[in-house]
């Protein structure tokens, strides 16, 4: 009897199991076909999708194919492709304005590098691009999508490695770039761990792991998980970071590896062949004086092109192949474009009116009118202009730069009055920079005093003269930097001589295609500007103990 009673147990238990088993049978098949029936509606969505095609933008048909293309960089181009075509590339930061090619000269040099012989880049390696403005980095370490991150049992649900509590080493951006080059738009905005651990793996060419949850003893876990908590994920490549903002405000130990190229603005010369180079790619005319417009108006290349853009899709409404004036000018201000200061000197002369030479933040020269007013009075002086403190905020950053063109013009008065004999308690003084920005005031210290002495003693300047130099208070022209930039913004605006400090010359400003005049003191350049003036001009002597400490520097 008891054993009847157990086998009749036994076999509703058996039936029972079965039933259970039998259910997740069915669940699992049916899991799979609803699985299935919803992968085959994704899948039909998706090739839908990709079906759908609009025309291509004017600004991937004038997307540079090489190094020919890239226009107005000759020098960056160049720098470039020394950085990253030789037989051993460089890492490489890249600073200059938004829309002026850096993308596009790196990607084309690595193609260029690729079939270069002497290159380690081989034929497969890639050019990866991320953007450090959306590299979001979760300080869990669930997700760095720029170094590699881990996922952890606790974070993967109910798949197979995390029912098996393996965690699983996720690749970044860096070890896809592994071989070829990666390319960070923006690298001043990565965040400080960020940049830590990317200096670390520049450092080591490869990228370390770590989980709480990983023990090499552990054998449910894979063979190549082991590799790459034990080992590492390999990471050689060559870093290319872009930036708009200026070198100080990039840590030190990344620009110590890296090689420094810096990119100009675009001139309205080169705005206008990238104007030329999209025109070409429309069915459209436009005249000369449409094409000045734009380019009047246009900040970048990029700015050029989707002008051409909005402006294309105008006449296009409008059944329309030819462009008038009237057409730019709605483009304009449907755009809110701003018009550009036109840096083209003028022949002629004036007086009280000079062309100081500045850099701006990313290492570009450029041209800076200062114009100054004398008349008689009770020895005031004014200056306009300058702005005495400028904060920027750029993310979490917050820069204050102090102007010092204050500093510049005290040295100038104090020349005048001790040096030159001048006596200015008869005098007002009105000194004004165009632009109203910080301005280099150390290296604006000849022009300002240029432009003084020209408007006390009514001298007219030559329009096409250039100056740039730290006045000190003895008249002596004490070195700057960026002189190579400033003078190539002089020689672009159409000046024809350039002064200088005599500490600052090189033998290649001989073949700039400009005249550069270095000088010790500022007695040289009085007798080269007012040289048609020479009764007015005031005798400045030279202290025997300055000329040897001149010579001394030659």
């Amino acid at each position: 009897m008891l054993s009847t009673i157990l086998g009749f147990t036994q076999f509703i238990f058996t039936i029972i199991i079965g039933l259970y088993f039998w259910g997740q049978f069915r669940s699992q098949q049916s899991s799979e076909k609803g699985i299935k029936e919803d992968s085959k509606i994704e899948m039909e969505h998706l090739n839908a999708m990709r079906r759908i095609s609009l025309s291509q933008p004017l600004t991937e048909k004038t997307r540079p194919k090489n190094l020919e293309e890239i226009v107005g960089q000759e020098e960056g181009v160049q720098a470039v492709k020394v950085g990253l075509c030789g037989p051993n590339p460089q890492h490489i930061l890249i600073y200059g304005p938004p829309g002026v090619g850096k993308t596009a000269a790196c990607r084309v040099a690595l193609e260029e590098a690729k079939r270069t012989a002497e290159s380690p880049f081989g034929k497969d390696a890639k050019f990866v691009e991320v953007d450090a403005t959306i590299m979001h980095y979760d300080e869990r370490s669930i997700a760095d999508p720029l170094i590699g991150s881990v996922h952890d049992p606790i974070y993967q649900g109910a798949g197979a490695y995390g029912q098996a509590g393996v965690p699983q080493p996720k690749e970044g951006a860096v070890s896809k770039a592994h071989g070829g080059v990666l390319f960070i738009d923006e690298i001043g905005e990565l965040q400080q761990i960020q940049m830590n651990r990317l200096l670390k793996v520049l450092e080591d060419r490869k990228v370390q792991f770590e989980s709480a949850y990983y023990a090499s003893t552990n054998k449910n876990i894979p063979r190549h998980i082991h590799d790459m908590f034990k080992n590492g994920v390999p990471a050689d490549f060559r870093l290319v970071g872009a930036t708009t903002r200026s070198p100080e405000e990039i840590p030190p130990a990344l620009r110590s590896r890296c090689m420094e190229i810096y990119f100009n603005p675009l001139t309205k010369q080169d705005l206008m062949k990238i104007l030329d180079n999209a025109v070409e790619k429309l069915d459209i005319s436009l005249g000369m004086d449409c094409k000045r417009m734009i380019c009047s108006y246009a900040a970048n290349g990029r700015d050029v092109v989707s002008m051409l853009q909005t402006l294309a899709s105008k006449l296009a409404l409008e059944h329309k192949t030819s462009a008038e004036i009237a057409d730019v000018e709605w483009v304009v201000e449907t755009g809110r474009y701003s018009a550009k200061m036109d840096e083209e000197l003028e022949e002629g002369a004036r007086v009280g009116v000079v062309n100081g030479l500045a850099v701006t933040d990313a290492g570009c020269g450029m041209l800076m009118p200062i114009e100054v007013s004398a008349e008689l009075g009770q020895g005031a002086v004014k200056c306009t202009g300058i702005m005495e403190e400028e904060t920027i905020s750029r993310g979490n950053l917050s820069l204050t730069r102090t102007s010092t063109a204050k500093g510049a013009v005290n040295n100038v008065m104090t020349v005048l009055r001790t040096v030159c004999k001048i006596d200015l308690s008869a005098y007002n003084l009105h000194i004004n920079f165009s632009g109203g920005m910080p301005v280099d005031g150390p290296s604006a210290g000849t022009a300002i005093f240029i432009g003084c002495y020209s408007a006390i003693l009514n001298l007219p300047v030559d329009n096409r003269y250039a100056f740039t130099g730290e006045l000190s208070i003895k008249g002596l022209v004490k070195p700057v930097g960026g002189v190579a930039a400033k003078i190539e913004a002089a020689q672009k605006a159409g000046a024809h001589t350039v002064f200088i400090p005599k500490a600052n010359a090189q033998k290649k400003f001989e073949t700039m295609g400009i005249k550069v005049i270095a000088v010790h003191h500022i007695n040289e350049i009085l007798e080269h500007v007012f040289a048609a003036g020479r009764g007015k001009i005031v005798d400045i002597p030279l202290p025997e103990q300055e000329i040897l400490s001149a010579k001394g520097k030659e």
